[in-house]
């Protein structure tokens, strides 16, 4: 081969490669998608708008991530792919040019009360082995320093080739044994736990969940221990001890080998080895009753063992150094100059100030990761890409910006134009305007929500977006003004010496009968001082940003209690049973259990949903599908949308004012197109906490607390939102709203903002007054930032 053709084949090569430039997507018909077609260019910044249910999530995250993710895990051995969650491939009919896909989204970051922000990220590690090479004295491995590792001594013997081995080992653990590395001590009410009054047969045990035919308490029945007729307060003193206190122990319950051991162990194992605010309501009304927590006694809440604490470095413990502010502990990892550890400590300053840069220097390591916002944990799992050196991969954020403050949202903005310039691929749904600006291409997806939503109405440019007509394209500019007059208090709320977390002893009075937006700064003390102070007080409902708890089985219909009385009008229609009409009970259909489809789990395949051949996907069995009312059986209820729904249980026949309530504040709250029947776990963040609100709604409260409201709300849909935040004023409620969004900041009757900074620089209150006196005044970045908003 001359050369001259090997300089004309090799450009050939390089533009074959080369042209593997985009995303290409088409059939795309996962949940509401209706066979969506778009084409994403590789290497830039592409957003995606729409109205909240419009199918935004649908296509980034359940159709272009997670193929992303399947074809990845399918490169691993089947026995590797045993121990890995299985995924369905989406409903789509091309996925081309995917590259490897890194989600960085708002699920929590864990319920274990072991998990703190310094074990989520590599910091923790980091500081552990820092520790272990220079701490006086000397404890040991970076073992010795993690609460999570206990101390433990053994010893026995091997037997190789027919002669026996004397083995030993020790592990040092920084774990304390008091606490076993929780941090806290709990003391358990044992009257909150049964009635002595009872036997175990008629009840005794009053713990949430505990029947007295259920395989829990049958296991203290037949033990052999207990007496089953017998009430609690006539035992012996053997009995109460094994009744209360008894060591595990094997045992046979009905023929089935089992461990027995006393309530307290079983209580503590079953309601307090997760965080107490991850439990179901019930659960955890029944844990704050009956437990007490308080800090360990011995570790002081650092988890740590004594010995774990007394190795130093410059006077300082690895618990101090974790109980730093991050913004603090870097600038001290910085001021170690040890050579032997030099490239550690560079490592450690760079994870610590990724924190600070993404504007998380407030928080501390210790921090429990379930007390992080969804906002929060976002940007600590963002913490270990921001100096990766991977290329041409595909980040995939959930709004990035979500608790943000307008002035960390132009940080996070520069964070992910790092990532793109870098030559990877950054996919972005996001509602705020100050990010979709920055986009190189625009995905809007519509025109509405739900059944009236699932295509792309505009694909291309912001400015193309700006004139496109579309309900983003309308709104992407709009901006509100300041009320001209606002309302007059009733009252006050009084808050006196409010000091949880970094506040300083911060007296307020929020005043009642008007719409007060509370704000600052990410990690000012906002929620420290509402969450702390205000909530929990008689007469106070709280809307926070907790998920709903419920499985595919769960719709809004259960979730909102309106199916009782709609099985009640139906019962009383047709003279039969209200259990007939729930797919959970037993008018459910016998083949898939009410389920409406067949579950096949395929081990290490993805499991495969099939609709249900006896019932068609209607859930119910056919005799119950011939009890109708106002000409409509109970599948084809759960099929209506929550608008028609209002409407047919308003009036006539099927008139049922209870249900017509609920769902006339469902479609209030703008979920007018959501169907009674469809699962809790196909909806939005911004669907489900809309479908929070709606609930809470017909509480007898007098003070409403929303937290940041806007979360995953369209620029659209924060008008609606804004219009029932004054419905709810007007009827004499008091509603305060932790928020940074500028539109509802001017909306406000009164602002109380928080700073001037984050952490300890924060927990002050910096103005309280109105939305335009905060705009004259322009003594504070809220200030700053909403003046620039109103006059835009």
């Amino acid at each position: 081969m001359t050369a001259g053709t090997e300089t004309d084949t090799q450009p050939a090569a390089l533009r074959a490669a080369d042209s593997h430039d985009m995303i290409r997507v088409h059939g795309a018909r996962e949940n509401n998608l209706k066979n969506v077609h778009v084409e994403i260019p590789k290497r830039r910044l592409t957003v995606f708008t729409g109205v909240s249910g419009s199918g935004k999530s649908s296509l980034v995250f359940d159709t272009i991530a997670a193929e992303s993710q399947r074809l990845i895990n399918e490169t691993y051995s089947a026995f590797i792919q045993g121990f890995m969650p299985t995924l369905a491939r989406p409903e789509v009919d091309v996925l081309d040019g995917l590259t490897t896909a890194i989600l960085v989204d708002q699920q929590p970051m864990g319920t274990s009360l072991r998990s703190t922000v310094g074990t989520a990220t590599d910091a923790g590690t980091l500081l552990r082995i820092l520790f272990s090479r220079l701490a006086k004295p000397y404890i040991g491995s970076q073992k010795a320093f993690a609460f999570n590792v206990a101390s433990a001594d053994a010893s026995g013997v091997l037997v190789v080739n027919g002669k026996k081995i004397e083995k030993g080992f020790s592990v040092v653990g920084g774990m304390c044994l008091r606490c076993e590395g929780m941090g806290t001590v709990s003391d358990i009410d044992p009257t909150q736990l049964f009635d002595d009054s009872k036997s175990l047969a008629d009840g005794a045990i009053t713990v949430p969940g505990w029947k007295p035919d259920g395989w829990v308490v049958q296991s203290f029945t037949e033990s052999g221990f207990l007496k089953p007729h017998k009430p609690i307060r006539d035992y012996t003193e053997q009995e109460r001890h094994d009744f209360l206190h008894r060591d595990p122990v094997k045992v046979k319950v009905k023929g089935v080998n089992t461990t027995y051991e006393g309530l307290l162990a079983r209580v503590r194992k079953s309601f307090l080895s997760k965080d107490k605010e991850t439990l179901q309501p019930h659960i955890r009304a029944f844990v704050e009753r009956a437990v007490t927590f308080s800090a360990c006694p011995e570790c002081h809440g650092t988890r740590l063992s004594e010995t774990a604490r007394s190795a130093k470095i410059d006077g300082l413990s690895i618990a101090d150094a974790c109980a730093m502010q991050i913004s603090d502990l870097a600038a001290w990892i910085r001021g170690l100059t040890d050579p032997s550890v030099t490239t550690l400590l560079t490592v450690l300053g760079q994870t610590l100030d990724s924190f600070v840069q993404i504007g998380l220097g407030y928080l501390s390591l210790d921090r429990s990761s379930s007390t992080l916002s969804g906002g929060e944990a976002q940007r600590v799992k963002m913490v270990r890409h921001l100096g990766s050196a991977l290329t041409d991969v595909t980040y995939v954020f959930d709004e990035p910006t979500v608790g943000l403050h307008p002035h960390d949202i132009q940080r996070m903005n520069d964070l992910l134009l790092r990532l793109r310039d870098k030559g990877n691929t950054v996919l972005v749904v996001e509602h705020k305007p100050e990010t979709i600006v920055i986009a190189d291409h625009v995905v809007d997806l519509g025109p509405l929500a739900g059944t009236k939503g699932g295509e792309v109405v505009f694909e291309g440019t912001v400015e193309g977006l700006r004139a496109s007509g579309t309900v983003t394209g309308r709104h992407l500019d709009d901006r509100a003004s300041l009320k001209p007059s606002v309302r007059e208090r009733s009252g006050v709320l009084e808050v006196r010496g409010a000091n949880a977390h970094n506040l300083r002893d911060v007296d307020v009075d929020i005043p009642l009968g008007v719409l007060t937006v509370v704000t600052g700064v990410a990690g000012s003390g906002k929620s420290s001082l509402i969450h702390g102070s205000v909530a929990g007080r008689d007469g106070v409902v709280t809307v926070d940003q907790s998920p709903i708890k419920g499985s595919r089985r769960s719709n809004p219909a259960t979730y909102t209690g309106m199916l009782e009385p709609i099985r009640k009008t139906f019962a009383k229609v047709n003279g039969v049973k209200p259990a007939l009409f729930s797919p959970n009970s037993e008018g459910a259909c016998p083949t898939c259990k009410g389920a409406g489809v067949i579950y096949t789990d395929l081990a290490i395949m993805a499991g495969v949903a099939t609709t249900c051949e006896d019932c068609e996907g209607k859930r119910f069995q056919a005799s119950v599908l011939e009890y109708r009312l106002g000409g409509r059986d109970i599948s084809e209820v759960f099929a209506m949308p929550v608008a028609e729904a209002a409407e047919f249980f308003r009036s006539g026949e099927a008139r049922t004012p209870a249900a017509y309530t609920v769902l006339d504040r469902l479609a209030e709250v703008g979920l007018g197109y959501l169907s009674l029947g469809q699962p809790l776990t196909t909806l939005s963040g911004g669907e489900r906490q809309r479908l929070k609100l709606a609930g809470h709604m017909g509480g007898t409260g007098s003070v409403y607390i929303l937290d940041e409201p806007t979360s995953g709300l369209h620029l659209a849909d924060v008008e609606q939102l804004l219009a029932l935040l004054d419905r709810l004023v007007d009827s004499g409620k008091t509603v305060i709203v932790v928020e940074h969004h500028q539109a509802v900041m001017a909306h406000a009757d009164w602002i109380i903002d928080l700073g001037p900074g984050a952490g300890h620089d924060g927990g002050r209150i910096v103005f309280e007054g109105t939305p335009a006196e905060l705009v004259a005044a322009r003594s504070t970045l809220t200030g700053e930032h909403l003046a620039q908003y109103v006059s835009a």
